[in-house]
């Protein structure tokens, strides 16, 4: 039974910096005991900033403690030692390695593995140091955060103070003191409620890529609609073109035709102007004379440049109409406030 008890216990008698059993155990003001070697450890860390607190409950002390032995907690673990409690084997340990935040609490050469960063004690605890910010109701309202290696960059560089406030006039991060001298005046919010309203909801990112992608099919087919449009109306001026040049081969043809007739008619008339045999010039000429040039040629009406010109003319009346369209809908559009969260999103990332 006396060995169970001491299995219960044991961790009463463990150093919360070492984790090991308590060697000249010392109690400090705030009631809690260390090694000797391992709380003076921790205060000669802090001899320039002249301020001591307790690795446990971060109760601060001025001046530096003077260390007395704790007798009975000596005894004690004395005690224990000769029931078997070094037989017991100590918890497993998680020590940092490269990359790993380690513990701001753990003395020695290798420290423990943090879990948790505090942004009020400004330091990052293992498992075993973490246990006071969950037990005590001193640390309740400590904001505890994943451990992170950077937590300089969460302090103000002024004022030694949580960056907590953030100053839309200058668009950077602030501490709650800035506010009073070089930001006063200046339009600053809580740092939660500037990323509440600079973080876009999932929702809304998604229904800003729709109205992007259905824009961007919708003027795909307005081009290709037009590009159509610009292949017909192209097609339309060759065929007038080919239309008027055939028309104007075929009367050309027909004249040459009419051309060379005549010119033979009037070869065989002066010939015949040259005979003597008068009945022959005298029926000849009759059949010659019968022969007329055809008064039924249709007139070559010959006016590209009109048409063309009227084409083109269209042609610009249609650009006018649409982009006329085009600046009325686009009030229609940004009105919606459908541009605005476009806008917003892209602005925000």
């Amino acid at each position: 039974m006396a060995q169970q008890g001491v299995l219960l216990d044991q961790d009463q008698f463990c150093c919360s910096v070492c984790l090991d059993l308590l060697k000249e155990p010392v109690t400090i003001p705030c009631g809690h005991s260390y090694c000797r070697s391992c709380i003076e450890g921790c205060w000669d860390q802090d001899v320039l900033k002249g301020v001591y607190s307790c690795p446990q409950c971060r109760e601060t002390f001025t001046p530096r403690p003077n260390l007395r032995k704790n007798n009975m907690l000596a005894e004690l673990v004395e005690k224990l030692k000769k029931t078997g409690l070094q037989a017991v084997p100590p918890p497993a340990l998680c020590y940092a390695g490269p990359g790993d935040v380690a513990c701001d609490v753990c003395t020695g050469t290798r420290k423990q593995k943090a879990l948790m960063s505090c942004l009020v004690c400004l330091a990052s605890y293992c498992e075993t140091h973490l246990q006071s910010h969950y037990e005590s109701p001193a640390f309740k309202k400590h904001k505890l955060v994943k451990a992170t290696a950077q937590l300089q960059e969460k302090i103000c560089s002024h004022h030694d103070k949580l960056l907590e406030v953030y100053c839309r006039t200058d668009q950077q991060c602030i501490c709650y003191l800035c506010t009073m001298d070089e930001h006063k005046g200046h339009d600053t919010v809580s740092a939660a409620a500037e990323r509440t309203e600079k973080q876009v909801r999932p929702e809304q990112l998604s229904s800003a890529q729709a109205a992007v992608e259905d824009s961007d099919q919708i003027f795909t087919e307005l081009i290709r609609s037009i590009e159509r449009r610009r292949s017909e109306v192209k097609e339309l001026i060759r065929a007038q073109e080919k239309a008027q040049v055939s028309q104007a081969e075929g009367l050309l043809e027909q004249l040459e035709q009419e051309i060379a007739e005549l010119r033979k008619r009037s070869t065989e008339l002066q010939q015949l102007s040259h005979t003597e045999d008068h009945i022959h010039f005298l029926q000849s000429y009759q059949s010659l004379s019968s022969i007329s040039v055809s008064s039924d040629l249709p007139s070559i009406v010959v006016r590209p440049l009109q048409f063309f010109g009227d084409v083109s003319k269209t042609v610009s009346e249609l650009r006018e109409k649409l982009e006329d369209f085009l600046k009325g809908e686009w009030t229609k559009i940004s009105t919606t406030g459908v541009l605005k969260i476009i806008t917003t999103s892209t602005l925000d990332h």
